[in-house]
Formats: structure tokens, sequence, C-alpha cells
């Protein structure tokens, strides 16, 4: 069987000269030196849309939002309003860039914390162009399929029964980008539910943001250490305790939840 792997090239000379804040605090920001900023290409409020100062990866268009003036900020303490705004925001940045029809496909996600490959501890979200990869081609329905934990017309999330890497992974699904405001809330639920109530809480997390079969999904992925199962042999696990992550989320964000079915 033809297994096709493709890579991206990381320049690892630029790669080197990235600031690296995410654990070392003594490192100076750059996302908060704000006068400083570079290939600005749009801002609504606080948030910032620019090139990315480090592009690491060849064939590609690397671009950075940034998603406040508070650098300790993370998307579970934002105001309801300005969650919103950011990710009305990135999805338009991130459908523009589609638009253009320069990229096979164009990514756009989020890392959070030391565990998720992020470098900078200021909150911030990436949206690259691909030239030559098209990530769709490793995507299957099945990734998206889970128990339900919350629906209404045109929105479910589900936690994930046959997860991409492993364990737990939550999936916000919603028809169109007229749903977005439900999903920040969603969003806002399952990140704060990670952070504060998650076995105690954990300190990372990745957001995956696909258009798959004409929906818009995100996928949060709490992260830990990576299992070599899946280092080694690609093979995922999933938790026999998916009904237990439900019933918390239900029993913890009831007001939230009961308020978004109105």
């Amino acid at each position: 069987m033809d297994i096709q792997n493709e890579l991206l090239q990381f320049k690892m000379d630029i790669g080197i000269k990235k600031p690296e804040n995410i654990v070392n605090k003594t490192v100076k920001c750059p996302f908060c030196d704000r006068e400083n900023l570079t290939d600005i290409l749009d801002t609504t409020g606080s948030i910032i849309y620019l090139k990315n100062k480090f592009p690491t990866l060849e064939d590609t268009l690397q671009t950075v939002i940034i998603e406040t003036d508070d650098c300790d900020g993370d998307i579970s303490k934002y105001t309801q309003s300005h969650m919103k705004e950011l990710l009305n925001f990135a999805v338009q940045k991130w459908e523009e860039m589609e638009k253009t029809e320069e990229f096979k496909s164009v990514i756009f996600y989020k890392n959070h914390g030391p565990l998720s490959g992020g470098t900078l501890n200021h909150p911030h979200m990436q949206i690259v162009g691909l030239k030559n990869i098209d990530y769709k081609k490793k995507i299957t329905d099945i990734y998206f399929e889970g128990i339900e934990i919350f629906s209404k017309e045109g929105v479910e999330l589900n936690i994930s029964t046959h997860p991409m890497m492993g364990f737990r992974e939550f999936n916000i699904i919603i028809e169109d980008r007229s749903y977005l405001s439900e999903m920040a809330v969603l969003l806002q639920i399952v990140t704060h539910y990670l952070l504060n109530n998650f076995y105690n809480g954990l300190n990372s997390y990745n957001l995956f943001f696909y258009k798959w079969n004409g929906k818009i999904i995100c996928k949060v992925i709490p992260r830990f250490v990576v299992s070599p199962l899946f280092i080694g042999y690609s093979i995922s696990q999933v938790t026999n305790q998916l009904d237990v992550h439900k019933e918390q989320i239900l029993k913890l964000y009831k007001d939230e939840l009961d308020q978004l079915s109105h």
C-alpha cells in the first residue's frame, strides 16, 4: 500500500530566533510591545491580525491573531462579547485567506499552555495557508462523532468516541457561520472546564478548526504528555469515562447551557 506522508519543511535557522516565554516568563513578550509590531493586516478593538514575524514553514503564509492586550488572558475568561468578536473576526480572516485560492488548504488553530506546542504565553491564534498540502486528506467523519453533550438547531457539542490523538477530545459543530455566537459560548464552557474542573484542572490544550461536509467544526484537545502508542504506532486511545465528563459539564454549566438553548 502506498502511503504518502506529506511534509512541511521547518526553517530551523528562523525557528531558533523565536522568543519563547510560555515557560520562561523572563523573556520579553513581543505581542505586548504593540507599538513595535510590524506587518499588521487588520485590527478590531484590542485584536490584531498580522503576519508571523518568524515564518518557520516552507511554502506557507503564516499569520497570527493576537487575541487581546492582556498577556495572561485566555478564552475561558473573556467577556462573551469579546469572545464572540474574536471568533467572528478570526473566522472571517480564515475564510478570506481561503478565498484567495492561492493555497491547497488553510489551517486555523490555537495553542494554549506549555504542552500545546506553543512558544508564547500571550493568547493568540494562527492562520496558515498551505501551498502544497490539503489537510482534509487525513480527516474522516469518525473524528467528529461522539457522545452528545448539548445540541440545538445548527449546533452540537460532543465528546469524541474516536479521537484523532487520544483519550478525550471535544467537538463543537455548527451548520454555518451564523452560529458562531453559539460556538463562542461552547468554546468558553469547554476551555473553562479543562482549565478548572478537569481532574483538578490542566494547563494546556489545542483548538483546531475545520471546514467539513459544509459545517464549521472546532476540535478541543486537552494536552498531556503524548502516549507512546500514538507516537510509535499512530494508535489512538479513548477513555472509558466519557459519560463522566458529559455529566460534569451538564452539571457545572447548566445555567450557561440552558441560556444557550433559548
